[in-house]
């Protein structure tokens, strides 16, 4: 199957050049940022299937697939988005598939298998039918189960998701129901709480029994404990690749762009709950941490608006981390953007004064002025232009 990439991130060039080139069945014959040259390309090449974003610049993505479809083109289109608000609209244009980011890979399998399916008839389903995958978790930014098949599942009470992710994060360790009911069910007549917790446990096991987990919740009378070896936490996932993760360079470059999709958000999104609070900053730092040195190696490579956009995301986290706005200011510098250099520093400058009442650090100040420097002899030696 050929298939080609449309996004305006390098970043997302180098993600799914590494995901599609793990199916065997896709030839990947070109990349590109913008509709234009995609739109030419088209015109001397058969293309089977484009994977491309929604919101770009210039033309958006259901803009250019409306395009396509009025020419002719028979090209099945797969969105691969951050925003799941576009979903209906991008089946408007006749849209094959539609990802929201980040993309999983047995996700991505399907998609392919299923065309392939559907172009040869004649092969037996039992052979491009995909196997079904673990059951996945995921926790980061969100409280979501995916079944085996991809199919997203309901908790059967908000009490059911916290009990799970309380007892998730103890992986297996045994916790009593004394604990529990204090942590979770705090603030009830004892007696309710008991009862409300020997609910919730049905609820939660059989839940998990419905998805291939049987067995996975069990209970001595006075613990609970939850084995999941069977399953898939995101949470994990990026704990174990942040641990494995070590300096980030252009061999594992794409590797480490995967790893950093897997954070969506916090521990658990909106539901931060009180017990959770020191996993949760926990997370968030180790996620600030790994995304600052994947940062580092974007902006070594010269993809400047990749990494803008990771630490774009970093400010919404913490808007007062040093080392974010000095890779932000580096950033800005290096795209030769002085009105986003010097915003971004008197910005920051202004958060320090009105959050803590204290001034900028000697090192943060003073790149900011070498910075400010080296562009103002820049564009001086460019016809004396500024902006």
């Amino acid at each position: 199957m050929k298939v080609i990439i449309i996004d305006d991130e390098l970043a997302m060039h180098l993600i799914m050049n590494r995901m599609l080139g793990k199916i065997d069945e896709v030839e990947i014959m070109g990349s590109f940022q913008e509709t234009a040259a995609a739109f030419a390309f088209l015109q001397k090449q058969e293309i089977d299937m484009i994977f491309m974003d929604i919101s770009m610049p210039k033309e958006s993505g259901l803009e250019f697939a409306q395009r396509l479809r009025e020419q002719g083109s028979r090209a099945k289109l797969v969105f691969v988005t951050s925003h799941k608000e576009y979903a209906l609209p991008a089946f408007g244009v006749y849209a094959y598939d539609y990802m929201v980011k980040p993309v999983m890979q047995e996700r991505l399998r399907q998609t392919i298998l299923k065309a392939l399916s559907e172009g040869a008839p004649t092969m037996p389903a039992e052979e491009t039918k995909a196997a079904p995958t673990k059951v996945l978790f995921n926790c980061l930014g969100r409280m979501e189960i995916r079944s085996a098949h991809d199919e997203i599942v309901k908790w059967k009470t908000s009490k059911s998701a916290e009990l799970f992710g309380y007892l998730s994060l103890h992986k297996g360790r045994l916790v009593s129901r004394a604990r529990l009911i204090e942590d979770i069910f705090g603030g009830m007549p004892r007696k309710n709480a008991e009862s409300y917790l020997n609910t919730t446990a049905y609820q939660l096991r059989k839940l998990l029994e419905t998805n291939g987990l049987k067995g996975s919740l069990h209970s001595d009378g006075v613990h609970y404990g939850l084995n999941l070896n069977e399953a898939r936490f995101d949470m994990f996932s990026f704990e174990e690749g942040c641990k494995q993760m070590g300096l980030i360079h252009d061999e594992n470059i794409e590797e480490a762009l995967e790893l950093e999709q897997l954070y969506v958000g916090d521990l658990f999104g909106d539901r931060a709950y009180p017990w959770a609070w020191s996993e949760i900053e926990r997370f968030s730092q180790m996620y600030i941490a790994f995304s600052q040195r994947l940062c580092s190696a974007l902006l070594q490579r010269g993809d400047t608006a990749s990494a803008i956009r990771l630490l774009t995301k970093q400010t919404l986290m913490n808007e007062l981390d040093e080392e974010t706005i000095k890779l932000l200011m580096s950033a800005h510098a290096m795209q030769k953007n002085k009105v986003g250099l010097v915003h971004q520093y008197i910005k920051f400058v202004d958060m320090l004064h009105d959050e803590m009442g204290v001034s900028p650090s000697l090192e943060i100040t003073m790149l900011y002025e070498r910075l400010l420097r080296e562009l103002d002899t820049y564009w001086k030696q460019h016809d004396g232009k500024d902006i």
